[in-house]
């Protein structure tokens, strides 16, 4: 069994158990491996964000949270691709990285074969145009955390104002990506292009709640809520 196989099936064997834990040594001897190579392999499926924690006690071991994992997802390479070419059209957005990730970890769980077919299909799709700027950190860490966010914005003519906001919400499309914020300079609601904005700092100020009415934006296009069913 090679290191990705067995990565896979430790999980499995994890998931089926929960939330008994299994020791080292028990894993190693499932694996035919030393306990020093179960630790390692654990250290790593922990790094790449699987919910797996050491219990201790004469009893203990290692526990997968099935709470915050899913059952194995049967993809196959079209399906993989199709994801990934869907994805690649959050770039530019303030959740290309997230998306990213996202990715990693539907390949994570193909076998390798199928991961390998979808390597290969994917090597041979080009999409055109060029990539938009990608999002600052700061700017999507602000809106996450509820943090004011400075920053330089550029109007249409390049000249640059220096703007403190509360960030609100996103609002994109297939053209421009906007920041809405309340902004302390000019005392209103205003949406920012992302694009124009540079150099932002999120502080470590917490903003306070503000209600907002997208519609009071002027923004002349049908504003939409994405499904997440």
């Amino acid at each position: 069994m090679n290191r990705t196989d067995r990565l896979y099936a430790m999980v499995e064997e994890l998931r089926a158990v929960a939330p008994r834990p299994r020791s080292a040594t028990w894993l190693a001897g499932r694996f035919e491996v030393c306990a020093r190579t179960v630790e390692r392999d654990i250290s790593a499926l922990q790094q790449a964000g699987v919910p797996i924690y050491a219990e201790p006690g004469r009893i203990g071991g290692y526990v997968l949270d099935k709470a915050r994992t899913l059952p194995p997802v049967n993809v196959t390479p079209e399906e993989a691709v199709a994801i990934a070419v869907g994805l690649e059209m959050l770039r530019g957005t303030p959740f290309h990285a997230a998306a990213r990730s996202a990715l990693r970890k539907v390949v994570a769980v193909m076998p390798e074969r199928e991961a390998g077919e979808a390597a290969d299909l994917a090597d041979r799709i080009r999409l055109i145009g060029g990539a938009p700027p990608e999002v600052p950190s700061a700017v999507a860490r602000a809106l996450a955390a509820h943090r004011v966010l400075r920053f330089g914005y550029l109007d249409r003519g390049g000249s640059r104002t220096e703007r403190e906001i509360e960030p609100l919400s996103y609002i994109g499309g297939p053209t421009h990506w906007y920041l809405v914020g309340w902004c302390r300079l000019r005392r209103a609601h205003r949406a920012f292009r992302l694009d124009r904005i540079v150099s932002p700092v999120a502080t470590e100020e917490v903003a306070p709640h503000r209600d907002l009415d997208p519609r009071t934006l002027d923004i002349p296009h049908e504003l939409r809520v994405p499904a997440l069913t």
